[in-house]
């Protein structure tokens, strides 16, 4: 065992938390507190994860889950369950796989893009996949039903563009070169499986473009004159640069919709929209005769 604290209390659930609800919350903590996440201490996020693992392998075993509740972490030590601790289930004989002592039920070493890996045997049971597994289809869960044989994972950098219009990409893997094949639409986390191996993307953001699932955002500025008069402007997309035509006495903050010209789902189900943000600016150097008019146009309203 990694940890005396309550299960309960490291997944944030009450006892009477649903499978569902459990898995839930198994996942976002997880997530939160995965190492890679927290390059700067990585040793506090290595044992906040290795206590997660080790609450949701208890509390996802009815059995584990049933013998933590009525003896609490005495029922997993030595001599646990008082006197039958060896005729329990959790004894050497019937217990579980390789028991506490930081050998997982498998082995499995996570490389990230700067070629440092760890084995997650060390954090416990539960199964790293899906900390950042987004499904592309197929395949069983390995919380219900029949296990997944392991792959080996990788983590794979690509840009914005890259992950909106799908890209492939040249890896060397095992001293082997190999074409990496992203899908349009891929997004931050999702997991893409392959016959020999798997990969988890990763997308540097762009300072242009806003996500929001499959919906883009992008700030355009208009000129107070634009603003007030109306005007057409260019907008860009993900795709070409389009024309939009903006109402008089548009107000700042305004967004409007291009239907259609967002990002392609990853699983073929249509795209987004774009929404553009009006941001109407106003210039801190005017000339005598603007200012004329600006006086004008305030006396007159």
């Amino acid at each position: 065992m990694v940890t005396d604290r309550d299960y309960y209390e490291i997944l944030g659930v009450s006892k009477s938390a649903s499978d569902a609800e459990l898995k839930a919350a198994y996942r976002k903590q997880a997530l939160a507190w995965h190492p890679d996440r927290h390059q700067s201490d990585k040793k506090t996020a290595e044992a906040k994860f290795k206590e997660i693992n080790e609450a949701y392998e208890v509390l996802s075993d009815a059995q584990k889950k049933a013998a933590y509740d009525q003896y609490g972490h005495a029922a997993f030590q030595q001599g646990g369950f008082g006197n039958a601790a060896s005729q329990g289930p959790f004894s050497a004989k019937g217990g579980p796989a390789s028991g506490w002592g930081g050998q997982g039920p498998f082995t499995y070493s996570y490389s990230t893009s700067g070629g440092q890996g760890f084995d997650f045997s060390d954090f416990g049971f539960s199964d790293p996949f899906e900390i950042f597994e987004q499904f592309f289809g197929g395949g069983a869960s390995p919380f219900g039903g029949r296990r997944q044989v392991r792959k080996q994972v990788y983590s794979l950098q690509i840009d914005f563009m890259e992950a909106v219009h799908g890209v492939s990409k040249e890896v060397d893997i095992d001293g082997k070169r190999k074409t990496i094949k992203i899908p349009a639409g891929v997004d931050e986390g999702m997991r893409i499986r392959f016959d020999e191996f798997d990969v988890v993307v990763g997308v540097r953001p762009s300072d242009k473009f806003k996500r929001d699932g499959n919906d883009v955002y992008v700030n355009v500025e208009l000129s107070y004159s634009d603003a007030a008069l109306g005007t057409v402007i260019e907008v860009p997309t993900i795709g070409e640069t389009v024309k939009l035509r903006v109402k008089p006495g548009v107000q700042p903050g305004t967004l409007m919709r291009l239907r259609g010209q967002g990002i392609p789902d990853v699983r073929g189900g249509g795209r987004g929209d774009e929404y553009v943000r009006l941001v109407v600016t106003v210039s801190t150097h005017l000339n005598r005769r603007q200012k004329e008019l600006l006086e004008e146009l305030r006396s007159s309203s």
